[in-house]
């Protein structure tokens, strides 16, 4: 914004301000407010510059993460600047709506039934939740399956398959099981979709010690934790970098996961901490 009003500026020697305010897509209004208010002081400037690189970093972070990522960075700031500045520069979380149902629970497979009432999670590898979604590319659709630890939000396994086939969610799966050894108890949470209710996974899930658990007939929330993860994948990375096809798609999601995921992006159900510093926390804790 403040680039923009300095444009404008520039250039009112030599053209009507109107006129260039509507090349720039500015309102009259918005630059005469702009004139009267003067310089931004400096301290703004400096921190505007921050928040402008993180929101191209991070683009779906809204004003409680970027507030809290600041301090990492030696700022110390409140939510009320942030906010304040974000809206003066026209910055937005980023929302790309795209929905393709992916959930077929009309199979006539066995249904499992749902354990998550009156469980609570207090620990690693307790529960993890599941999901799968289709992805549009510009030449093709395809379709990625998330394994990830409710506790720690981190991703314990995944996929991506130009398929919805049984496989795509047993190759998930599989991926999780040698990522860290099993804890008896651990539930694994799923939807009723075909992909987690045919044998190959529900044998490979009980040959493992592990307890299965399905969603209610209609109710998501019960795996919102994957569908959020799976959400700022497609946001943050695919859909903002326009992957043509499942080869560029699959090298960018496991560097998200890997890099972004697990080493940066912060949950508010974390102390804003990102997954990884969370479980070394975590197990400092336990050793001390």
């Amino acid at each position: 914004m403040v680039p923009l009003m300095a444009t404008a500026q520039a250039s009112a020697d030599a053209l009507p301000v109107t006129r260039i305010c509507h090349a720039l897509g500015l309102g009259r209004a918005t630059y005469d407010r702009w004139q009267q208010a003067g310089p931004a002081p400096e301290g703004d400037m400096a921190l505007r510059t921050q928040i402008q690189l993180l929101a191209l970093e991070m683009p779906a972070y809204g004003d409680c993460r970027i507030t809290h990522t600041l301090p990492r960075q030696g700022v110390l700031v409140n939510h009320k600047r942030v906010l304040r500045l974000r809206r003066e520069d026209h910055l937005r979380c980023l929302r790309h709506k795209r929905f393709v149902r992916t959930t077929d629970s009309a199979h006539g497979l066995l249904v499992y039934p749902n354990l998550l009432p009156g469980l609570t999670v207090t620990g690693l590898e307790q529960l993890w939740v599941a999901d799968i979604t289709s992805i549009r590319l510009p030449l093709e659709f395809v379709s990625l399956a998330v394994w990830l630890d409710a506790y720690s939000r981190r991703c314990m396994g995944w996929a991506l398959a130009r398929h919805l086939e049984a496989e795509l969610a047993l190759a998930a799966l599989q991926m999780a099981l040698a990522t860290r050894p099993i804890r008896p108890g651990l539930v694994h949470h799923s939807d009723r979709g075909v992909q987690d209710a045919l044998p190959a996974s529900t044998t490979l899930l009980k040959g493992s010690g592990i307890r299965i658990s399905m969603s209610r007939t209609g109710n998501p929330s019960d795996h919102a934790q994957a569908e959020r993860v799976i959400k700022t994948l497609k946001d943050e990375e695919v859909y903002l970098c326009e992957d043509q096809n499942l080869a560029e798609a699959r090298g960018r999601i496991s560097q998200c996961i890997e890099e972004v995921s697990h080493e940066q992006r912060r949950h508010s159900a974390l102390g804003y901490r990102p997954p990884d510093e969370f479980e070394r926390l975590l197990m400092a804790g336990s050793r001390a």
